[in-house]
């Protein structure tokens, strides 16, 4: 599978001219032969908390999107804001090249020191997908800080998403971050985050994909562009010749955490 991280420097608040460049952008790449396609978080927005701005009730990008992969036969993620109500959801879909949704995440931990949490509801699954064989999961941006979460992905994908606005400001966190969760978990991850000045936040990329064994096999420095990787799932064998999960106490875990929510 031929993937691609898209790591856009998004217009603020701009749906119409985000759409209309990621438009131009499939136009100048639809002879690459690109199977999957992601976008970074709040794709066509950028991480904006004006809700009433970003949130869609009528799916607008989900429609938008679904023609393109149909025309480009294409799969696409891409990140958005659901209205619920009131509060919103972030959400990262991903829909393949027939124009079906196969992936609908909702962002588990809203980023609270930024007031996300105060516009935006968290979600309650995580989610598993299967494209083109091989199962994915897929995680947002500030999930990345909690490894609990990884780790129940992992027992069924063998890669993981994370779309991302991580600003420059903690770039060091989000390179170590990404290889520990690859490493730790014995998983491929695909991070595809925005890059310039988006809003009153500077971004600094450095999308990658990574491999189990924390390599890093393709990624972008600080400018708009995109990576392809040809993705091969070694999954089971880099578990196979390092087996970590066999040693795991499953039990003793889940006898702290039973502990912790009863105080």
């Amino acid at each position: 599978m031929k993937v691609a991280l898209f790591q856009m420097n998004i217009k603020w608040e701009n749906k119409n001219a985000n759409y209309l460049h990621l438009e131009e952008k499939l136009k100048s790449i639809k002879k690459r032969k690109i199977d999957f396609l992601l976008l970074p978080e709040m794709s066509f927005t950028g991480f904006s908390m004006n809700t009433t701005l970003t949130k869609e009730g009528t799916n607008e990008s989900i429609k938008r999107i679904g023609k393109l992969a149909k025309q480009y036969n294409m799969a696409i993620g891409f990140g958005w804001v659901k209205d619920c109500g009131l509060k919103s959801e972030n959400h990262y879909t991903v829909i393949n090249k027939k124009g079906n949704i196969v992936s609908d995440y909702t962002k588990i931990h809203p980023f609270s020191f930024y007031g996300e949490d105060k516009k935006i509801r968290p979600g309650n699954d995580i989610i598993s997908f299967k494209l083109e064989d091989i199962d994915f999961s897929s995680f947002i941006c500030y999930d990345l800080r909690f490894p609990e979460v990884f780790q129940i992905a992992s027992k069924t994908a063998s890669v993981i998403l994370l779309p991302a606005n991580w600003p420059a400001n903690r770039r060091e966190h989000w390179k170590c971050l990404l290889q520990a969760r690859a490493i730790e978990n014995q998983v491929y991850i695909l991070a595809i985050n925005c890059v310039g000045q988006v809003g009153d936040q500077n971004y600094s990329g450095d999308s990658c994909i990574i491999d189990p064994n924390g390599q890093i096999l393709a990624g972008l420095a600080d400018t708009e562009g995109i990576v392809e990787y040809e993705l091969i799932d070694n999954t089971m064998m880099f578990r196979k010749n390092f087996p970590v999960k066999n040693d795991r106490r499953e039990d003793l875990y889940h006898k702290y955490v039973l502990n912790n929510t009863n105080d």
